[in-house]
Formats: structure tokens, C-alpha cells, sequence
């Protein structure tokens, strides 16, 4: 619940139970959540037609029909990738016009296995005759007119939330308020510090790229506290 970095190495944090813990090293892996609707069904059909990665559940909707919910480099990206598995994929967004980065929207243009609904929201996710995911009830943003959209799966991709208030003001963040790291490392701005997975990586959010990052920290982590070690018997010395 509280972490004091203020002062260098050894630094303290502060768990909800009240203990203290003193490390001379600090490795932060708190990760990121997938921002959600928070409309009716989207929890109770996690797993059953609804998700928020299409790179970890797109391969079970081969040859099926499946929707993206978003407007921005995220849902264009995950779209982009279900069109692997998919040939009929639609994006639907509130807005008449995409927030991704324009190279991205061109490709979504061009493909003739995406369909994009605009100013569209997601009222709730309705469940079909099997138990999982059966349409989308949907209301215009500007008519206000109601609609349904039958699909197998629908992707949430409106963003990522870092696990990051612990660490406001203490250490440096993208407009995303992920951590920053020195490319290529696990290093923050304070020696001592690291941050490895979803918690500083806004591109990859992969398991196997978050267990790599933390296999560097921990790599890093040693290598800090030997040289660590060897200063303060340096200095003992003296």
C-alpha cells in the first residue's frame, strides 16, 4: 500500500496488513487490466464469447463471426489480427471516426474482411441458446436507435489501466501512465528499481514477454546487489 523510494536503496514498503519490508532491491510486476464496458453479460460470458486479448482467444473463433469494440491503435490491431482467423470480423465504435494511427486505419480500409459500425455502443451482451456469447443489443450514439448484432465472440479492446498509483510521483510514466524503463532493460530511473511486464509494456501485454521481462529484472536485481555488496565492503574496508 505504500512504498518509499525517496532515499535510494534500502527502500521501504508498507503491506495492507501493516508489516514493513526493507529490500535493497525492488522489483515492480504489478501488471495492467484490461479496461471493461461494465455493461450487463460482458462478466458473466468472460470466457464464453466475450475477451479483452484477440491475440490469446482469437484461434478459438476460426471461421466464425466476431466483433471488436473499440476506436482506437488497440482495437484496429486486435481486428487486424482476428482477420487470421476470421472473415468476418466488424468494429464498432461510438465515434464516426477511428482515434488509431492512420497507417493502421488504411489497412483496416483495405481489407475486405472487416466491417466497421460507427457511432454505435454496446448496451449488453446477450447470451445464446448453447450458454455462451449469441448477439450484442447496440444503440446508435446519435439516433439513439436500437439494434442487435449476432456474433460467436466479441472482443473488448478500449485500453489497458498499468497498476500504476502506487508509483504517481515517484517514478517516471508514459501519457499511459505505464512505468519507463531504459530500452531494452528492466532499469527505471532509480538504480534498485525495476519493472518488468504488462506494468511497463503498452505494446506486447503477452505472458511469455512479461515472464522474459521478469527473468531480466531478476537477472539485473542480482547483478545490483553484488556490486551492492561489493561497495559496502569497500567502504567497511575503509
Amino acid at each position: 500500500t505504500e512504498v518509499d523510494l525517496d532515499n535510494g536503496s534500502p527502500f521501504r514498503a508498507v503491506a495492507d496488513s501493516g508489516d514493513e519490508y526493507i529490500a535493497d532491491t525492488i522489483v515492480i510486476a504489478t501488471g495492467a487490466q484490461a479496461k471493461w464496458l461494465g455493461v450487463p453479460g460482458e462478466e458473466a460470458l468472460g470466457g464464453k464469447g466475450v475477451s479483452a486479448c484477440a491475440t490469446c482467444d482469437g484461434f478459438f473463433y476460426r471461421g466464425k463471426k466476431v466483433a471488436v469494440i473499440g476506436g482506437g491503435n488497440t482495437a484496429v490491431e486486435e481486428a487486424l489480427y482476428l482477420t487470421n482467423h476470421s472473415d468476418d470480423v466488424t468494429i464498432i465504435h461510438r465515434r464516426d471516426e477511428f482515434r488509431a494511427e492512420k497507417i493502421l486505419q488504411e489497412r483496416v480500409f483495405k481489407s475486405d474482411k472487416i466491417n466497421v459500425m460507427w457511432n454505435k455502443t454496446v448496451e449488453s451482451f446477450e447470451t445464446g441458446e448453447d450458454g455462451s456469447l449469441g448477439h450484442l443489443n447496440l444503440k446508435d450514439t446519435v439516433t439513439g436507435e436500437t439494434s442487435t448484432l449476432a456474433v460467436d465472440g466479441a472482443f473488448v479492446a478500449i485500453g489497458n489501466a498499468p497498476a500504476t498509483e502506487l508509483f504517481e510521483g515517484k517514478l517516471p510514466m508514459h501519457s499511459g501512465k505505464y512505468l519507463k524503463v531504459e530500452p531494452g532493460t528492466p532499469k527505471t530511473s532509480i538504480p534498485g528499481v525495476f519493472a518488468a511486464g504488462d506494468v511497463t509494456d503498452h505494446v506486447y501485454r503477452q505472458a511469455v514477454t512479461a515472464a522474459g521481462m521478469g527473468c531480466m529484472a531478476a537477472l539485473d536485481g542480482e547483478r545490483f546487489l553484488a556490486e551492492l555488496e561489493d561497495a559496502r565492503e569497500v567502504e567497511a574496508a575503509e
